[in-house]
C-alpha cells in the first residue's frame, strides 16, 4: 500500500440529512467517443442526455457526495481531486465518491490531456454546482437498502473444456451463463415527507446495447432504467445507477446494429432493471434513529502487467500512434490505484474499485462481507483498465490478457481484500493498537 490518501472519518448525530441533484453534461457533436476502436468518427448528435447525478448525505459535521456519471469512465484523478477541493471549500463536503456507468456511447476521457476539452471543463463546473445545490437544501432524511434479482445479461467469456475461451458478445436466446450475478442492490433515501429523494441501483452489466455503428451520445440501458424508476415513483425522485463488477458481463442484446432496432432493445433492458428496482424500493423500510458516516480511501501500488515496450506496441497496433490521446493511459510501470469504502449508519457499505472488476470479484467481496447491505462499485474514483481474477487472467483474450488489462495479475483480489480490511477497520474491529496481555 502506498499510503492513506484520506483518513477515515466517523461521526454520530441525531439524524441523517440528505438532498439530490442532477445536471446534463452531454458534450457537443464532434466530440470523440469512448468504447469501440471500430467506431468511424466522432459523435454526430445525442439520442438521450448524459447526466451527472448527485446525492449528498450529512451526519453531524460530515458530508459525503455520491456522484454517478453517464460516462464510460470517471474523469481523471486530477479532475476528481479538483472537484473534491471545490466541494470541500464551497459546500463543506468531506468526501466525494465518484463512479461512472461505463456507457460506450459517451465521450473519450483521458487522465492527461495536451489541452483539456471545453466540454469536460464545463461539466466539472456543473458537477460542482450540482453538489453545492444539493448541499444547500439538505433536509431530514431516512435511508434503507434492499435486494432483488433480474436477468438482463450474461458472461461474455465462456471457458471451454480445453481451457480455450469463446467470446459470447450477444445472447438473444438468454442462455444461462456462469459466473453471473443477477443481484439488484437498491438504496432508497426518503425526505422529510417520507417520499423518496433518490433511489440508487447497483448492478453489474456493460452498457453496450449500442455498438460501434452508433455515433450519438446515449446513457444506454442505465438511462432507460432511470426513466422507468422516475416515472414509477413520481416527481421529485432522482434515479442513480452505480455500475458493479461488469468486467466480463454483457447485456443479452449487446452491440445490436442500429438497423436491428437497438434503441428498442436498449429500452427493454433498462426497463427490466428499472421495474425490479422499483419493486424492491417499494419494499424498503427506511429508518435509522442515529446516523453515521465513515469513509476511507487508500492508494495501492501495482505494477504494469506487460513489458512497457510490448504494451506500447500492442496499444499502437489497435488504437494507432496517438493511442494516449484516444483511449489508453500514459505507459507507466507502476500505478497507484485508489480503493475506497464508504460506511453509512454502520449498516450500509459501498466499496469502489478504479476500473473494470470481473463479476467473481464482486460476488467474493459480498460473500465475505460482515454486513448484509452491500454495494460494489466498479469504475470508481479513476480508471485503470480491466481487473480479472488470477484464474481468469490465465485464460487469454480480451479483458483477461489484452492491452486493455493494464495491471498485474492479483490486483483485483488485492483490492477487494483491502476493501474488506477497510470495512472491518471502519467498524472498529481492526485497529493499530496491539492487544496487551501477559501469558
Amino acid at each position: 500500500m502506498a499510503g492513506v490518501m484520506l483518513a477515515a472519518w466517523g461521526c454520530y448525530a441525531a439524524s441523517l440529512r440528505a438532498a439530490a441533484a442532477q445536471v446534463d453534461i452531454t458534450p457537443p457533436p464532434g466530440t470523440p467517443m469512448w468504447g469501440f476502436a471500430a467506431r468511424k468518427g466522432p459523435a454526430t448528435g445525442t439520442l438521450d442526455p448524459l447526466m451527472a447525478r448527485v446525492l449528498v448525505l450529512e451526519a453531524g459535521e460530515k458530508r459525503v457526495a455520491l456522484v454517478t456519471l453517464d460516462l464510460g469512465r470517471t474523469f481523471g484523478e486530477s479532475a476528481i481531486q479538483h472537484v473534491r477541493e471545490s466541494a470541500r471549500r464551497t459546500s463543506g463536503i468531506s468526501y466525494v465518491f465518484m463512479t461512472a456507468s461505463h456507457t460506450h456511447a459517451g465521450p473519450v476521457i483521458l487522465d492527461e490531456y495536451p489541452e483539456k476539452p471545453a466540454w469536460e471543463s464545463r461539466a466539472l463546473v456543473q458537477i460542482e454546482q450540482a453538489i453545492a445545490a444539493a448541499a444547500g437544501r439538505l433536509e431530514e432524511a431516512r435511508i434503507g437498502a434492499g435486494y432483488g434479482i433480474v436477468y438482463i445479461g450474461h458472461n461474455r467469456l465462456q471457458l471451454n473444456r480445453d481451457r480455450s475461451v469463446t467470446w459470447l458478445d450477444r445472447n438473444p436466446q438468454k442462455i444461462p451463463t456462469s459466473p453471473f450475478d443477477p443481484t439488484v442492490a437498491v438504496l432508497r433515501v426518503d425526505g422529510a415527507n417520507g417520499k423518496p429523494l433518490a433511489v440508487l441501483v447497483n448492478y453489474a452489466c456493460h452498457p453496450v446495447v449500442f455498438g460501434a455503428d452508433n455515433r450519438q451520445f446515449s446513457a444506454d440501458f442505465p438511462g432507460a432504467m432511470a426513466k422507468t424508476i422516475e416515472a414509477e415513483l413520481g416527481p421529485g425522485v432522482i434515479a442513480m445507477f452505480m455500475q458493479g463488477g461488469a468486467g466480463d458481463i454483457n447485456p443479452y442484446f449487446a452491440v445490436t446494429p442500429l438497423e436491428q432496432d437497438a434503441g428498442r432493445l436498449k429500452d427493454w433492458t433498462g426497463e427490466q432493471l428499472g421495474r425490479e428496482a422499483v419493486r424492491v424500493a417499494k419494499t424498503i423500510q427506511t429508518g435509522g434513529a442515529e446516523a453515521s458516516l465513515d469513509f476511507v480511501e487508500d492508494r495501492l501500488d501495482y505494477r504494469l502487467r506487460w513489458d512497457p515496450a510490448k504494451f506500447r506496441e500492442g496499444m499502437t497496433e489497435i488504437f494507432g500512434n496517438n493511442f494516449e490521446t484516444q483511449f489508453g493511459p500514459p505507459v507507466r510501470e507502476h500505478m497507484d490505484l485508489p480503493v475506497a469504502t464508504l460506511l453509512i449508519d454502520k449498516e450500509i457499505v459501498i466499496a469502489g474499485l478504479p476500473g473494470e472488476p470481473f463479476v467473481d470479484l464482486q460476488t467474493n467481496w459480498r460473500s465475505r462481507n460482515p454486513l448484509s447491505k452491500t454495494f460494489f462499485a466498479g469504475y470508481a474514483n479513476g480508471y485503470h483498465g480491466y481487473f480479472p481474477t488470477i484464474e481468469e487472467a490465465t485464460y487469454g483474450g480480451y479483458g483477461t490478457a489484452s492491452v486493455t488489462t493494464w495491471v498485474e495479475p492479483g490486483a483485483g483480489e488485492g483490492m477487494t481484500e483491502h476493501a474488506i480490511v477497510q470495512l472491518e477497520t471502519l467498524l472498529g474491529r481492526l485497529n493499530n493498537v496491539p492487544f496487551r496481555a501477559r501469558y
